[in-house]
């Protein structure tokens, strides 16, 4: 399987498939609304400003696996992302992304990109860099700031 023909559900559970992001840059991120990382919201939709148009996607899974810090279904998730941080990348259905019912999407992307401890995902806010063929060309931990990998993103536009 490669990335491009994985396909995912969006927040109203219609079908999405990674080949519709061709040519996109892509920074993808497990996310929950009751996390002490929950803030970098602010970050994430800072970089998506600046490189939207030059062809950034940011696309967030909200995911309820770590200490259960993503309450609610997902237009809660969705309302309380786009009232409190001001949201407007794309937001997709949650899913887990560890163990036997993981999302797809997350079992080829750590197959792709390892962490310090392993493939499995430690916590909320780990954050998947594809660049423009669909390759995965890093993985970032959750103390990892949106702003610290602004380099990395800008240079992939080069």
């Amino acid at each position: 399987m490669e990335f491009y023909d994985i396909t995912v559900q969006d927040r109203l559970g219609n079908e999405v498939k990674m080949s519709d992001y061709k040519g996109k840059v892509l920074l993808i991120v497990n996310t929950a609304t009751g996390c002490g990382f929950t803030p970098q919201y602010e970050g994430l939709e800072a970089l998506y400003e600046k490189f939207k148009d030059k062809g950034l996607e940011i696309l967030d899974f909200p995911c309820n696996q770590f200490a259960n810090q993503a309450p609610g279904n997902d237009e809660e998730i969705h309302q309380f992302c786009t009232l409190k941080y001001n949201t407007t990348f794309p937001r997709f259905k949650k899913i887990e992304v560890n163990g036997e019912n993981e999302s797809p999407l997350y079992t080829y992307l750590k197959s792709q990109q390892k962490g310090k401890f392993g493939s499995k995902i430690k916590w909320n806010f780990t954050k998947f860099l594809v660049d423009r063929e669909g390759k995965v060309i890093d993985r970032f931990g959750p103390a990892t700031t949106p702003a610290s990998i602004e380099k990395k993103i800008a240079n992939l536009f080069a």
